[in-house]
């Protein structure tokens, strides 16, 4: 799940775990995960968070503060959360089990180094599961050289 920029790119991570490992999942704006959806998660359910900020915007700030709040309340629910975070992040450390650190990058910037921690997360979740991640099944290029 991904707040504003965030939430196409839990789309994308989304898609590239099903691409791989053939396992179903789904990319959420983290507001609307509490309307819905929430009643599907439990505690055999995992949560990818995208919780990265950018300190010197006041936005980020502002929407990394409903993040770590959406994080604390399935923490409390006994769900389990993987956050990625900023490398400088102190607050989701204290709360989520599981954190991947990424660089602080402007908050424009930050799909770019999110986007690659969710690929090899597929990656290593398609190769546990015994996936063909070369040649993933009834994928085809959009794009033929003729």
């Amino acid at each position: 799940m991904g707040r504003d920029i965030d939430y196409p790119i839990a789309m994308e991570g989304a898609l590239k775990l099903k691409e791989v490992s053939y396992i179903h999942a789904e990319g959420y704006p983290t507001g609307e995960l509490k309307h819905g959806p929430t009643a599907l998660v439990n505690e055999h359910l995992p949560i990818v968070v995208l919780a990265t900020q950018d300190r010197h915007d006041a936005d980020s700030m502002l929407r990394y503060g409903k993040t770590l709040a959406s994080i604390r309340e399935f923490v409390d629910r006994e769900i389990p959360v993987l956050a990625i975070v900023s490398e400088t992040d102190s607050q989701v450390e204290k709360i989520a089990p599981c954190i991947l650190r990424v660089p602080e990058a402007p908050m424009l910037l930050q799909p770019i180094v999110e986007v690659v921690p969710l690929q090899f997360l597929a990656y290593h979740i398609a190769v546990l599961c015994g996936r063909n991640i070369d040649q993933p099944r009834h994928l085809s290029k959009s794009v033929v050289i003729e």
